[in-house]
């Protein structure tokens, strides 16, 4: 068998024979032969084992066995406790969920503290065939067809190649004992009973079923390769022009993708498409996407805005990234976007700075009659987003004499009379 372990090892760049390496040890068949199989093989190793206390006396029998077996092969052995159920009680999540986060996030420390470049989980063919009929079950996407990967981030998989059947018969041929998890053969978890139940009824139908499935998982992970390739030219940017994606003949699955990457979900992707112009949703990672015209722009749910009262002359801090200053200076006409000028003799104070509002309303500098900032805006032709964010200036008669960065009022404006002006500078 390690010639097929090697194979795979080197196929996946998995492993170096001059760095350390960590191997997750239960004491199970599986994680027992890939300590044997990478110790034998000649790779520095140490083992880790985790005593989560949720089986009695089983679970101290397992550490026990992990002890005897790392003197025995002369592998340096880290042990962990963790009070499992209690973490689980505190985060509100489930005894399986609180055993794994535990456990990895130990992982991830020890591999630090010793210095060691990856750890080795003994995960087989036969998980990664359960996992995508799992996925199947559940409702999946093109991803969740690939399996278990043999590598993810510092997590590394070598006996991806090998099956359960294989991983026995190594052991009892080498006369190695190991001990066995008494709840794997319980069918009341999903995935013991796709494991107990459905793939013997499988093998019934085709005993290559297990093979056929990895093969197809390893062949549908070769095309998501390339497609990620083309994904990550879109993740790039947070607008996404949907005329651009006519020439891939269906454009669900790259918007799918795209927005995943913000935390929407598959129904959230098809409900945005269906929908007509100005629509937003959130996500649960707090973006929001909106969809205008022929393009879909994601930014960051907005933030609550709290109006700032400016009461005189001076510098303001409006947000984390918003400053403002206002001073007295001699007349000009400012034309910049970002920077208003006023007649100081028709300006009264105190000023509020604050967001748009529905049915606000200004006069505009040249101009007779009132204008909506809605229409204002829509003129200029500014999205949802820019809308919502968007900024004025109100005097102590709450009357509109700066919306930021449009226009401002007729009646503060500069005019040949004006000896002095105030200088309103918004940065960012």
């Amino acid at each position: 068998m390690w010639s097929k372990v090697s194979a795979y090892i080197n196929k996946h760049k998995l492993l170096n024979a001059n760095d350390l390496y960590i191997v997750a040890l239960s004491g199970g068949a599986d994680s027992v032969a890939l300590l044997l199989l990478l110790k034998e093989g000649g790779f520095n190793v140490h083992a880790a084992h985790c005593n989560f206390f949720l089986r009695g006396s089983e679970s101290d029998r397992d550490e026990a066995f992990c002890v005897d077996l790392c003197r025995q092969l002369g592998v340096e052995l880290h042990r962990a406790h963790f009070a499992t159920r209690e973490y689980a009680e505190a985060h509100k999540v489930s005894v399986e969920m609180a055993a794994r986060e535990l456990r990895y996030n130990w992982f991830e420390q020890l591999r630090k503290d010793i210095g060691a470049v990856g750890i080795c989980v003994a995960h087989h063919r036969d998980d990664s065939v359960e996992t995508v009929l799992l996925n199947m079950i559940r409702g999946t996407g093109l991803r969740g067809l690939t399996g278990i990967q043999p590598r993810n981030g510092y997590v590394l998989r070598p006996l991806l190649c090998v099956s359960r059947d294989e991983i026995e018969h190594f052991l009892a041929k080498r006369g190695q004992q190991y001990v066995t998890d008494s709840t794997n053969l319980e069918t009341d978890v999903m995935r013991n009973k796709v494991r107990l139940q459905v793939l013997p009824l499988f093998r019934t139908l085709n005993s290559a079923v297990c093979d056929n499935i990895q093969r197809m998982a390893e062949n549908v992970a070769e095309a998501q390769i390339v497609l990620d390739s083309l994904l990550d030219n879109f993740k790039k940017h947070n607008t996404l022009e949907l005329s651009e994606l006519e020439k891939y003949g269906s454009s669900e699955y790259v918007i799918y993708e795209w927005l995943k990457n913000y935390g929407f979900n598959g129904t959230q992707a098809r409900q945005i498409l269906e929908a007509g112009t100005g629509k937003i949703m959130s996500s649960s990672q707090g973006y929001d996407v909106l969809k205008d015209r022929e393009r879909l722009i994601i930014e960051r749910t907005l933030k609550p805005f709290n109006p700032m009262r400016i009461p005189e002359e001076g510098m303001y801090v409006l947000d984390e990234k918003m400053r403002l200053s206002l001073r007295k200076c001699a007349a000009y006409v400012s034309k910049k976007p970002f920077v208003a000028t006023f007649d100081a003799q028709k300006v009264v104070f105190p000023l509020t700075v604050r967001r748009v509002e529905e049915g606000d309303w200004m006069i505009p500098f040249g101009m007779r009659g009132r204008k909506l900032l809605s229409d204002l805006m829509t003129d200029r032709k500014m999205t949802v987003f820019e809308k919502r964010r968007q900024l004025v200036v109100v005097d102590a008669q709450d009357v509109i004499i700066w919306a930021v960065g449009l226009r401002i009022a007729d009646s503060v404006a500069v005019a040949e009379t004006t000896q002095s002006v105030l200088e309103l500078i918004l940065t960012f």
